[in-house]
């Protein structure tokens, strides 16, 4: 009798393990999605402050525009963070050193991205003062923009490019070694992290310019394996039976078989 009860606790636990792995991988899903569409709807509502001469004028013009983009940003702040501290515990079961580190340089990402977001609206403070002094001396607030502008276009490039690569690579890697999605997707994320670092480096010194055609060419990897895995996860979540067999290797103090 207590051998049918153990029996049936055990196979409730197991249940509400994978009940558990399904809901983080949805979750994680969803928040790669939205980290993807809140960036891109952020760069874009900062146009008016970003691109062209007459920032100084348009900023002010456009301040909710520019309000709503650094919200936008900030939701991909929080969405990046989520996707490494729920994805913590499962990459954890394989190397805890990857998946600290893995937090760890999210966080970085995140930090990054927010002294941007830090940046854009202290130029939109700078419009704002530029249009209520009248006739200002433009030279000096042309100065002061220069200098934010180029804060936000080194955040721009090391957090969504440098950062993002290093984050990229060390889940895919472990992806890759433990099955825990589709070999074929591990491969396109460890591809597109070595692609999105490389255009970083060749943006940093100079060789091609991050809104450009080669700098779209070379983050388009890691972009499409962010969508297809988010797709998966929310569709078919991880492999399971991976999951219980890492944690097999983990109690007999073994290694996951590759």
């Amino acid at each position: 009798m207590g051998t049918i009860q153990e029996s049936k606790l055990e196979f409730m636990k197991v249940g509400d393990g994978m009940n558990s792995n399904r809901k983080a991988a949805k979750r994680v899903g969803v928040l790669f999605i939205l980290a993807a569409v809140t960036a891109v709807i952020g760069l874009k509502l900062y146009d008016p402050i970003l691109i062209g001469p007459d920032y100084l004028v348009n900023g002010a013009k456009h301040a909710n525009r520019i309000v709503l983009g650094a919200v936008m940003e900030l939701m991909l702040v929080v969405s990046a963070i989520g996707t490494a501290t729920i994805m913590f515990p499962i990459l954890r079961k394989y190397n805890e050193t990857i998946a600290l580190w893995h937090v760890c340089f999210r966080f970085l990402e995140a930090i990054v991205i927010t002294v941007g977001v830090i940046s854009v609206l202290s130029l939109l403070t700078l419009s704002r003062e530029f249009a209520a002094a009248g006739a200002p001396d433009i030279v000096s607030y042309q100065s002061s923009g220069i200098l934010l502008k180029a804060i936000h276009d080194w955040t721009f490039m090391l957090g969504p490019l440098f950062m993002l690569g290093i984050n990229t690579i060390m889940y895919s890697y472990i992806f890759y070694k433990t099955r825990l999605v589709p070999r074929p997707l591990s491969i396109l994320g460890m591809t597109g992290a070595i692609s999105v670092f490389l255009c970083s480096l060749l943006v940093m010194f100079g060789v091609i310019e991050q809104i450009s055609v080669w700098g779209g060419i070379l983050a388009l990897p890691v972009a499409a394996n962010e969508m297809i895995l988010a797709v998966w996860l929310i569709s078919k979540g991880f492999n399971e039976h991976a999951l219980a067999s890492i944690s097999v290797n983990k109690q007999n103090g073994g290694v996951t078989p590759t």
